[in-house]
């Protein structure tokens, strides 16, 4: 399995969550070994993506530095983990992602529009080689050795409609558009009418979010699954794993976990050398992990 990149540079506007602002968003292709680098268009700013360039994580996955960030890049690299991208500059106008409808779902069709090629080197996968977890109180983030790349994530909340919710995710590609990508992300009413009051999300409406109030759904057209909650921690997951730049074969458990859990995680597993390894698919001696992005 070789390196990926897009076939050809696309672009889309959105609103922004936190702004409510259209935001140009614009992906274009890179060259063998350049990673996934961020680039604040209004700033001139590269940021290539790495767990050090993280420097927040209380309501989204933040990357920047004193110069300028990004904000809410989860959601877009759930889908650059489920295409297998390894080399893209993405380049916006502001300092978050757009919202899109709260889901991965419009990354990926932008990803189909763009195209996929593989390139003159092969992929590097980080293979987990010892447990590395997480934990805060209950809740907790694992990654374990394992054979192909699984989520499993558990959340609970006190609210009749979410609950105690689970969902289990074998990855590929396919599967990822099939059971992950759609799910949205969702707020509570209540904390979004304190965060406007903020000056944040700003950008917040029904067509980017499940909205709650303390009993039920308020969207129209109500959930996209069942346990569409548990589904949009596994994307988020998936995105914040994917912080690290490369996909990666072992399994992901947790129980209510966060953006901030799954940067200690991440962290901590590239800060010793003995957790991990670099691998290509050739020497995984298994065409399984390359057929689940087919």
């Amino acid at each position: 399995m070789q390196q990926r990149t897009i076939s050809k540079a696309v672009e889309v506007v959105g609103i922004g969550l936190h702004k409510g602002e259209p935001i140009k968003l614009r992906l274009e292709p890179l060259d063998v070994d350049a990673g996934i680098v961020f680039y604040r268009e209004d700033l001139a700013l590269s940021i290539p993506l790495s767990p050090a360039a993280v420097i927040d994580t209380k309501m989204a996955t933040v990357i920047g530095s004193e110069k300028g960030f990004i904000s809410t890049i989860e959601h877009f690299l759930s889908a650059i983990y489920a295409y297998g991208i390894d080399n893209l500059r993405v380049v916006v106008n502001e300092n978050e992602m757009p919202a899109m409808d709260g889901s991965a779902i419009s990354f990926c069709l932008l990803l189909d529009e763009a195209g996929i090629v593989e390139q003159n080197a092969p992929k590097k996968v980080i293979r987990i080689k010892k447990a590395v977890e997480v934990q805060d109180g209950d809740k907790f983030v694992r990654l374990t050795p394992h054979h192909s790349a699984e989520f499993d994530f558990r959340i609970k909340f006190d609210h009749p409609v979410i609950g105690d919710q689970d969902h289990s995710f074998v990855f590929s590609t396919e599967n990822f558009i099939n059971e992950i990508a759609r799910a949205r992300t969702f707020g509570f009413a209540k904390d979004i009418q304190y965060l406007q009051s903020q000056n944040l999300a700003l950008g917040a409406t029904l067509q980017n979010a499940i909205g709650l109030d303390d009993h039920k759904v308020l969207n129209p057209e109500g959930l996209r699954f069942e346990n569409e909650f548990a589904r949009h921690k596994i994307l988020d997951a998936m995105g914040d794993m994917m912080v690290t730049g490369h996909n990666i074969l072992g399994k992901y458990e947790s129980f209510a976990g966060s953006h901030h859990l799954n940067y200690q995680l991440t962290s901590k597993l590239l800060a010793d050398s003995t957790n991990y390894e670099f691998v290509t698919e050739n020497e995984l001696q298994s065409r399984e992990f390359a057929k689940s992005f087919a």
